[in-house]
């Protein structure tokens, strides 16, 4: 169907336009664009202004392919220019490389700059003493130790809202990879390292985590509940699991390290120094007993 010149750009502009609606009505159910704390939301940052950065060359290109198919397809009457002899342009060429050039350049700058704001071990500024959170990666589910509380929970993460969580992260599995989408990107979780995450919660909520890691045969059951809470609410929690809980103990936690997957559980207690065990048990030292350094002493704040 031929439309007419105007009418078949009100055309493309009305389809535009309701791209546009989509996508945005859609930025909730897209949970990378939906931060809920001060590294997501720098990180979404980061994502926006790359894209829109990339379009400036991107777009011209699409429409212009567009419009070249069009203007010179082959039809009756065609009156596009027939310049067989024409070969180059200098103002076109400054044009077109030009302009890339600077976008890459700004986009190096603009990388830099996050990487070291978004350095992973990097604490988070704020008036309150962070929480520590071990994290161990096992087949096929998640271990969360809370060494200052001295309780324990699996497949469950409670936090408190506006509070810095410093993660020590591992695995007593293949390696993973630890993602809370609306909080932060993901780390590796690695057998014989302790990693570190700084990540805080803005919103009381609750969230989705997951290994974001191929690691066997019930990898996509891998994922756990992320739940920001009043920090009068998360006193309660915890004092409710010392009160109701269970005690992990050591063949306990050799029974969960089993490969399975598993349910919400929660512990009123854990053996002392169990991440410590499981981040040096490949280490040659590790045959001489345990380790006596704790993670802190093991990995210094930056």
């Amino acid at each position: 169907m031929n439309l007419p010149k105007v009418p078949r750009w009100f055309a493309l502009l009305y389809v535009t336009v309701l791209m546009l609606l989509i996508t945005t009505g859609c930025a909730e159910n897209v949970i990378v664009l939906n931060p809920k704390g001060p590294i997501a939301e720098q990180q979404r940052d980061l994502m926006i202004v790359s894209t829109l950065l990339c379009s400036v060359v991107i777009l011209p290109v699409l429409i212009m392919t567009a419009v070249i198919g069009w203007r010179y397809r082959d039809k009756k009457g065609r009156k596009a220019k027939y310049t067989p002899n024409w070969e180059h342009s200098t103002k076109l060429e400054v044009i077109w490389w030009g302009i890339p050039i600077l976008i890459i350049f700004t986009l190096a700058v603009i990388t830099v700059k996050s990487t070291y704001a978004l350095e992973p071990s990097k604490p988070l500024v704020s008036d309150k003493k962070p929480l520590t959170v071990q994290v161990t990666s096992l087949d096929w589910k998640w271990l969360f130790q809370y060494p200052e509380q001295g309780i324990a929970t699996v497949n469950e993460l409670i936090i408190p809202q506006g509070v810095p969580v410093r993660f020590e992260i591992t695995a007593d599995s293949p390696m993973n990879s630890f993602w809370i989408p609306q909080l932060g990107g993901q780390i590796y979780a690695m057998s014989g390292m302790a990693m570190t995450l700084y990540l805080q919660a803005d919103e009381v909520g609750t969230y989705w985590g997951s290994g974001a890691n191929f690691t066997g045969e019930h990898f996509a059951k891998m994922f756990f509940n992320v739940q920001s809470m009043k920090e009068e609410s998360f006193e309660q929690w915890v004092n409710k699991v010392k009160a109701d809980s269970p005690a992990l103990t050591m063949d306990g936690y050799k029974q969960l390290a089993l490969p399975s997957v598993s349910d919400r559980r929660t512990f009123s207690a854990f053996p002392v120094g169990l991440f410590e065990m499981t981040v040096t048990k490949y280490a040659s030292s590790h045959q001489h007993g345990m380790p006596q350094k704790h993670t802190h002493e093991m990995m210094p704040e930056k």
